[in-house]
């Protein structure tokens, strides 16, 4: 009966660490997607925000020492070796009280980094030129294009732009331009409202055919939605680091009853 339950264990043990490598693989893939992203809101704030940088090389740390652990924990079980079963055990509870403390600090800046972000914004739509070539620019002129929305706050947003506003003619920011079918391209720099003379009020913005929506609550919404998925997999982990310590314990101390009592036999 002892040996039956030693075998469930072991093998159940085996298969929480290979959920744990492949949960492990999944942090390391969202702190290598916050690096490379070049089609959301990360990317604008990945390019000017060393905050998220070292929270992403974080998420990339703790998700590569994840897989070693669960691939530590499945040669334990498979082996039955208390040295790494004991080893396992440590690094688990380590990787979860750092884990813990991260998404403490996380949710406690989540203002911070919101706050951050409309600093961002705004700074990079007063200095925004015309037919420059810049990285930043291009993952706001995209971010405007896809998620059909215009500024920060509002369209209104643009008219800080000195170099816009001095134009004479009606001339708008093009990854702001509403369109139905829009597709995949995305405009950049100004562009000239067809027949869009100039009025006494020079460049008047109520006449740009852009979103009248701002992007600062569709950010607030993207991260909403995208902290459901960093929080469910967080939990996911968690959970199983849990039960990989329980069994790895149970294991563990089967293994060490079991060399006492080989020893008289010798």
């Amino acid at each position: 009966m002892g040996s039956a339950c030693v075998k469930v264990t072991k093998y159940f043990l085996f298969l929480f660490n290979l959920l744990f490598f492949i949960l492990g693989a999944v942090i390391l893939g969202f702190g290598v997607w916050i690096l490379a992203d070049r089609s959301s809101f990360i990317s604008v704030l990945q390019t000017s925000s060393s905050s998220l940088k070292v929270g992403a090389s974080v998420f990339i740390g703790v998700g590569a020492v994840t897989m070693f652990m669960g691939f530590l924990g499945c040669i334990g079980a498979i082996k039955e070796v208390r040295c790494l079963l004991g080893l396992y055990f440590v690094f688990l509870l380590l990787i979860l009280i750092v884990q813990v403390a991260a998404g403490v600090v996380f949710y406690f800046n989540m203002g911070k980094l919101k706050e951050e972000m409309g600093n961002i914004v705004t700074k990079l739509i007063e200095d925004y030129k015309d037919g420059q070539e810049d990285r930043l620019q291009d993952a706001w002129d995209y971010v405007q294009a896809q998620v059909r929305c215009c500024g920060w706050a509002s369209f209104y947003n643009w008219t800080d732009n000195a170099e816009l506003m001095n134009r004479t003619r009606v001339t708008y920011p093009c990854s702001c331009e509403d369109e139905e079918d829009r597709g995949d391209l995305v405009k950049k720099g100004f562009c000239e409202a067809p027949g869009g003379n100039s009025t006494d009020g020079g460049n008047n913005p109520e006449l740009w055919p852009v979103y009248r929506e701002g992007c600062m609550e569709k950010v607030q919404v993207w991260l909403q939605e995208n902290m459901g998925i960093i929080l469910g997999v967080c939990v996911g982990v968690a959970v199983i680091e849990l039960l990989g310590m329980l069994l790895s314990i149970c294991l563990c101390r089967h293994i060490h009853s079991e060399d006492y009592s080989k020893v008289p036999k010798y």
